[in-house]
This record gives structure tokens, sequence and C-alpha cells, in this order.
């Protein structure tokens, strides 16, 4: 079933994806500006709690794992980034992808 999302969950979860691929540009070797990497991880945690505490769940009881996922997919296909392959499936760099990595709460 679609759901029809407020305009700054929306928005916070595209920002938590743009926020997540610079994280991941970024390098935490000593002398390379590690204090963006912790600038970034910062700014993660705050969307993450942006997304997941947003009042709009609330609204939705029965289907909000779902919800969440049409959410995810939403911002993401609206992102710039790999698309889906041409088998159909999804590329496994999405952050909620296996393999991809473990990503935080809000992504």
């Amino acid at each position: 079933m679609p759901h029809t999302f407020p305009a700054d969950l929306v928005q916070a979860q595209r920002d938590w994806y743009a926020t997540y691929r610079q994280l991941a540009g970024t390098s935490t070797a000593p002398g390379s500006g590690g204090t963006q990497a912790t600038v970034l991880r910062r700014r993660l945690v705050r969307l993450s709690v942006q997304v997941t505490a947003h009042p709009y769940w609330t609204t939705i009881p029965g289907t909000a794992p779902a919800a969440r996922m049409e959410l995810k997919q939403l911002a993401w296909a609206e992102e710039p980034g790999p698309e889906w392959d041409r088998t159909g499936r999804e590329p496994a760099n999405r952050p909620w992808a296996g393999g991809g990595g473990r990503a935080a709460a809000g992504g």
C-alpha cells in the first residue's frame, strides 16, 4: 500500500543518504581529515533520530516496517547513484541491502 510521507521526513531520509555517501568517501586515516568524518557521523546520528522519531510513524502502527522500506526506496530513487541492474535486482551497495556494510538506524 503506497504511503504519503510528509515532505520533511522524505527530505531527512534523502539527507541521510547524502551524508552516508559523503562519509563513505571520507578517509579516517591519521592526518587525513578525521574531523570531517566525525562531523558526518554526528550528522548521521541526528538524521537517524529525525527519521526514526518522526511523528508520522505513530499514524501507521500496523504497517510501519513496510512504510519504512517504502520511504527508503522513495528517497533513494530520487538520489543520484547506481540504478537497478538489468536483471531487476537491486545493487548491493544500497545502505539497507545485505553486504553493503551496517547502516545506522535512520538508514
